[in-house]
């Protein structure tokens, strides 16, 4: 995950913190039945978990009922996606499934990806105070922050547990009441009913 900054090291795993794989758990009640994007350091303990190169998570279906994603936040030039891919793909299984969809993701809230599968999408966002989120590398917590802020996305049906969650670890924001369609052309947002 760099967020679309130079790729340092290829070798690099990022991992979530426990105390927001604990608070995602939380959310759905116990269980995460799917992690698309995990390797070989992730503690989320997802009933299925997908990792490159045994599975590419994009190409596989996301059926299932909770669903939590900490995407790759750079370009993958092999597969040729992006952190976008990663959120139409939460965007549209909420969509299509009615899956709870938690999204560990940089804030990047002028960019097309976040007014495309965002914006008028998602339930609520919860801007996480952990300005320098300390992702564990390779399975240990090294300390080192990430070089962006982050957010924890929510698209699902549930909006009360998520806000009873995630409060502690930041400003929670209800956006489903945001108008999901842009006006004036690209780049200008519609905010409030």
């Amino acid at each position: 995950m760099t967020a679309g900054r130079t790729v340092l090291s290829q070798s690099i795993e990022w991992c979530t913190p426990p105390k927001y794989v604990k608070a995602v758990k939380d959310v759905f009640g116990g269980n995460i039945e799917l992690d698309p994007c995990s390797n070989q350091w992730s503690i989320v303990g997802a009933d299925t978990e997908w990792s490159i190169p045994e599975y590419d998570g994009l190409s596989e279906d996301w059926n299932y009922r909770t669903i939590y994603v900490n995407p790759p936040y750079g370009a993958d030039r092999t597969r040729g996606t992006t952190i976008k891919d990663w959120l139409y793909k939460c965007s549209r299984t909420n969509e299509s499934c009615h899956s709870e969809v938690l999204a560990l993701v940089p804030v990047a809230a002028n960019t097309g990806h976040w007014k495309q599968y965002v914006w008028g999408k998602a339930t609520a966002i919860c801007f996480l105070y952990d300005t320098r989120l300390k992702f564990w590398e390779n399975g240990v917590d090294t300390g080192k922050g990430a070089p962006m802020a982050c957010a924890m996305i929510y698209w699902g049906s549930d909006y009360q547990k998520f806000f009873d969650v995630f409060i502690e670890f930041g400003a929670v924001v209800d956006i489903r009441r945001l108008i999901g369609k842009v006006i004036g052309g690209e780049g200008q947002y519609g905010f409030w009913e």
